[in-house]
């Protein structure tokens, strides 16, 4: 019989080390922009905030930099990446691919359920976006591409596409204002072309709306990046 203590000791076994833990959360921080690119990351600061030493800050920003949210700088230290503008194209050229091969698959093979859950969630982020609420939209935007993704039925495609996902969440919550409205409107229509089985229009849709993202991202970008020199 398994005693309280046990299990307790168990749980502490399987809990993750506190470096890990400590990227995580510096992770999640960067991702919904509470740290912008190009910030400066004080690893006294830091682990004031997080309320832990400076060592598995230290550690948490070297694996940071290996999964490129960091760039360290010798006798600088730790700021937030900042993506090029090659960056960002490459990544919406690879997603472009992978989301439109997911829309042609997807159209004509939803069933009257699929697109009901698909509107659901259109409607639940119209409420969001009257309410301002950021954090939620990135979510629900994430939830209906992954739902979307799910149908195509290829494990080894849902599995790369899923690869961007935090990328994509970060660019997107950069943004996710200015393109809420416009944004919920394109998921409408592909979800019309998707129900009616219009392959070439889903996948059209697929594009431009991978493309309307990116633009919205670089114009924001440049609009930082202008401010920083006045």
């Amino acid at each position: 019989m398994t005693t309280p203590t046990e299990v307790h000791d168990d749980k502490l076994f399987h809990q993750p080390p506190l470096r890990e833990r400590v990227r995580v959360r510096l992770e999640r921080m960067i991702i919904d922009g509470t740290f912008e690119p190009g910030a400066h990351l004080v690893e006294t600061d830091l682990a004031q905030r997080l309320g832990v030493s400076r060592g598995p800050i230290r550690e948490a920003l070297y694996q940071l930099q290996l999964q490129g949210w960091v760039d360290l700088r010798p006798r600088q230290g730790a700021f937030v990446h900042q993506p090029s503008v090659e960056e960002v194209d490459q990544f919406f050229q690879v997603r472009a691919l992978l989301e439109s091969e997911i829309s042609s698959l997807v159209a004509g093979h939803v069933t009257a359920a699929d697109v009901d859950a698909l509107r659901a969630m259109i409607e639940v982020a119209n409420r969001h976006i009257a309410e301002g609420n950021v954090a939620a939209l990135v979510a629900a935007n994430a939830e209906f591409h992954g739902y979307i993704h799910r149908l195509a039925g290829n494990p080894v495609l849902v599995d790369l596409v899923q690869m961007l996902d935090k990328r994509l969440r970060w660019y997107f919550s950069a943004v996710t204002m200015e393109r809420a409205g416009d944004a919920w409107h394109e998921h409408a229509a592909l979800v019309d072309a998707l129900a009616e089985g219009d392959r070439a229009r889903a996948v059209a849709l697929t594009r431009s709306h991978n493309e309307r993202t990116r633009s919205a991202y670089l114009t924001h970008r440049r609009v930082l990046q202008a401010a920083d020199e006045d």
